[in-house]
Formats: C-alpha cells, sequence, structure tokens
C-alpha cells in the first residue's frame, strides 16, 4: 500500500479516535486534571493538531487513483448535499444536543423543524456529505476521509445520546421518546422555510466554492 495512504489512514485514526476518546472516555478525568479551560485549551489543540495532520497527509496522497462512476455518480452526490445542508443549518436552532443553558427546556419542548427528522440533524448532515463523496468514488484518500467522517458523525451520534441521558436524565429520555435516531426523510419536507432557504443559498455557494478550492466542479456548477 501507499506510504501516503498509509499515514492517511493513521491520521484519521489519530483524528476521530482522539475525538471520541476527548468528548467520553477522556472526559471527567482530562477535566478533573486541568479544569474546564484547561480541557478546552488541550482538547482544541488536539483536535487542530490532528486535523492539520489529515490534512497534509490528504494533500500527499494520490488526488484521481479510483475509476469513478461519472456522471450519474455527480447526479446522485449533488442530490445528497442539498438534505444535507438543510439538516445541518436546521440543527443550530433549538437543538438540546448543543452546550446551552436551555438544554433541558429544548429536550422537553415538542419536535420541530428538522428534529421532526431526527434528534442528530447535524451528525446525519455530515454522514451524508461523506456518502455523497464517497458514491463518486473519485480517489482512495477521499474514501478515507469521507469514511472517518461518516463514522465519527453517526458512531458520535449514538454516544452523544449516551452522555445526555448522563447530563439531562429525564428531560433527555422525553427527547429520545419524540424523536428517532433513523431519519425520517419524508418529514424533510416540513423541516420549514428557513432551514430551506439557507440550505439552498449554502448548497449553491459551498457548490461554487469547491471550485477554486479544490479545483473541481461540484453540484449545479458541473453542469453550467
Amino acid at each position: 500500500m501507499n506510504g501516503a495512504i498509509i499515514e492517511l489512514i493513521a491520521a484519521n485514526v489519530a483524528f476521530v479516535g482522539s475525538h471520541f476518546a476527548m468528548s467520553h472516555s477522556l472526559r471527567a478525568p482530562m477535566k478533573a486534571a486541568l479544569g474546564n479551560t484547561g480541557f478546552q485549551i488541550v482538547y482544541s489543540i488536539v483536535s487542530l493538531a490532528t486535523l492539520a495532520w489529515v490534512y497534509f497527509a490528504f494533500g500527499d496522497a494520490p488526488p484521481a487513483d479510483l475509476p469513478g462512476t461519472g456522471q450519474i455518480g455527480w447526479v446522485i452526490a449533488t442530490v445528497l448535499i442539498l438534505p444535507a445542508l438543510v439538516l445541518h443549518v436546521g440543527s443550530l436552532m433549538g437543538n438540546p444536543a448543543m452546550p446551552t443553558p436551555k438544554a433541558s427546556e429544548q429536550a422537553r419542548a415538542e419536535p420541530k423543524g428538522v428534529f421532526k427528522v431526527t434528534r442528530h440533524p447535524m451528525m446525519w448532515g455530515f454522514a451524508l456529505w461523506a456518502l455523497s463523496h464517497i458514491v463518486l468514488w473519485w480517489s482512495i484518500r477521499t474514501t478515507i476521509v469521507a469514511l472517518s467522517i461518516a463514522i465519527l458523525a453517526l458512531v458520535g451520534a449514538k454516544l452523544q445520546d449516551r452522555k445526555k441521558q448522563t447530563q439531562l436524565g429525564e428531560d433527555w429520555a422525553v427527547w429520545e421518546s419524540r424523536t428517532s435516531f433513523w431519519p425520517r426523510w419524508s418529514a424533510l419536507a416540513g423541516a420549514g422555510a428557513l432551514p430551506w432557504a439557507l440550505g439552498l443559498i449554502f448548497f449553491v455557494f459551498f457548490s461554487w466554492l469547491h471550485i477554486p478550492i479544490a479545483g473541481i466542479p461540484a453540484g449545479i456548477w458541473r453542469w453550467f
């Protein structure tokens, strides 16, 4: 196996693994030893360092060494990105999983917007983004990073449920009873005007941004 690919795998394992460890099993002992501020500093340094390792290892890996799925792959990827962005944007509106003093109140409220689809809209947004890149079958390096993001998002969502059960207790149990881990895609159309409007704006913008950053036309810009 190419040495650059092995390094990229190692970088992604470090990024995902350190994130899981610091967010869950090591969180309490690190906070006890470092204090809340110290923990946040160390968490940020480790996350940025491992992410930088992924970035540079990605740049060193072969850029286009898989056969690709052609136009059909681009169509599927484009279709996946829009709901991914709608979910992501909507997840910022009244999410009890976010670190907010209103978490208990939000967890007790009736789910609305993208939370009618899933209680983890941000995580599923990342998972759809990852899937959109995997279906293109563009390169080994892209597939490795996309798989890592999908694992981080979906396994992280399950672990987040466990953590929130401890933090919010009965409030989170109420939220879980009213929402679903697995997306109910039929509810996406009713996610609300604002998530859809912002999702469409970001869809156009980030698809265009793919050109100057990656040098590859993506989304609607693939055909215009």
